[in-house]
């Protein structure tokens, strides 16, 4: 009964987490459209009053009229319009999502037994809770630090951008190497995301409230206050296709189960950044087609890179012995079973051993309330049903999940080899 009220509290933090993030980012990138899409006022008395741009636009059966003043206008509304709570409730959702099942079973999900780095693999299940949390807050002081000392005055924002993607790439590389796949692509999202909101709580809105107060003193707002927060702006439109891409990568196992996973994070995030490049600039009246067709052509690589190939370990070992079955070689006798793939009986043997604690009615895995995806595998005819399914998930390695239950090679090559 908790495993199921846990899911019930995932499922509603999950709506809220959405719900949130779709009114966040619509309202950012509502406001570079607006900002990108402004022109020279052709009233003299806007002119005067300090407007600085204006953008006609039509929508739902209305005519709108926006006006952007380069300086304090005369007076401010008391209902000035905010935005930053949607930004907060954004990231306070998505952490207690990341609490609520990653941190809650930091065994199953951030521990990767299979780094390269001993430390890693051998990191306790608190002390991947801790070095996550790490990882979070050492991303945004770094970035943040970047900002301050390579682009103080914004007046280097190329060069700083510059920095921001090498050091996404170092952050997509570690996390890799540090912890479980799908952990690690939502990880680097939450890093940029944590920038994000960041961006908002401690420079955008500060900035804003000072320009507002010296405004309502009679006094001049600082404009490094209003260039700032642009620059924190534009990295967070920039941040925005990325992020969205890998909180949705953990349901798709070739983006991180490939051992260069960090090479195709990479390319995702820079395809990302190039693909709003272009509605930026088209908002600013300038059509660049270049930008979308290099964001495909990395997304292209990414694709092949991807692909399944005999590279794999387990599925190597699956395709040789076949081979040389097919061929008529001799084969020893213990890997005559891997080569013809083993029987339905010793199969669902692997996977009850190794499966069924998770993938049944009644899972006997505390962190699930029901099966993972719906899955049952605790019969040989539930097995037969979904057999490719399952041939793949093993097969890549994707599962069990941070191989929990220690499946070996050679019960991943005999699945793989299985003809149903």
């Amino acid at each position: 009964m908790e495993a199921y009220f846990l899911d019930f509290a995932n499922l509603l933090l999950r709506w809220l987490h959405v719900i949130a993030a779709v009114a966040w980012i619509g309202e950012s990138i509502y406001f570079v459209m607006l900002d990108n899409g402004l022109r020279p006022p052709k009233a003299a008395e806007d002119k005067q009053k300090g407007v600085f741009g204006e953008m006609w636009a039509v929508h739902g059966g209305g005519f709108y009229h926006n006006q952007k003043y380069a300086s304090a206008p005369e007076k401010l509304p008391e209902d000035l319009h905010w935005s930053f709570w949607k930004a907060y409730t954004t990231w306070l959702s998505g952490f207690g999502l990341f609490v609520l099942l990653y941190m809650a079973n930091p065994g199953f999900y951030l521990v990767n037994p299979g780094s390269d780095w001993a430390w890693a693999a051998n990191l306790s299940g608190w002390q991947a809770n801790v070095v996550a949390l790490l990882f979070l807050l050492s991303g945004w002081v770094i970035y943040n630090e970047m900002c301050k000392r390579i682009s103080p005055n914004m007046e280097r924002d190329g060069l700083l951008s510059l920095a921001v993607a090498v050091m996404m790439v170092g952050v997509a590389y570690l996390s890799t190497q540090i912890f479980a796949g799908r952990a690690a692509f939502l990880l680097t999202g939450a890093v940029m995301a944590t920038a994000m909101s960041a961006n908002v709580f401690f420079w955008i809105i500060p900035g804003q409230r000072r320009m507002v107060k010296a405004m309502k003193a009679g006094e001049t707002p600082n404009p490094i206050d209003g260039k700032r927060g642009k620059q924190r702006s534009v990295h967070n439109t920039y941040f925005t296709l990325p992020v969205v891409l890998l909180m949705l990568s953990n349901h798709y196992s070739f983006t991180y189960t490939h051992e260069l996973s960090w090479v195709i994070m990479s390319l995702f995030i820079f395809a990302g950044a190039l693909i709003r490049q272009f509605f930026v600039l088209m908002h600013a009246g300038h059509l660049k087609p270049a930008y979308p067709a290099a964001g495909v052509a990395l997304i292209l690589v990414a694709v092949w890179i991807g692909a399944p190939t005999a590279g794999n370990a387990t599925a190597t070992a699956a395709a040789t012995a076949s081979t040389e079955a097919a061929g008529g070689e001799a084969l020893p006798a213990d890997s005559e079973t891997v080569a013809q793939g083993g029987a339905l009986e010793e199969v669902h043997a692997i996977i009850t051993e190794r499966c069924v604690s998770c993938h049944a009615q009644n899972p006997e895995h505390a962190g699930f309330s029901a099966a993972p995806a719906g899955v049952i595998l605790e019969t040989q005819d539930q097995l037969l049903r979904q057999a490719d399914q399952v041939k793949q998930v093993i097969a890549s390695g994707y599962m069990p999940l941070g191989n929990i239950t220690q499946m070996t090679d050679e019960e991943r090559a005999e699945i793989a080899a299985w003809a149903p």
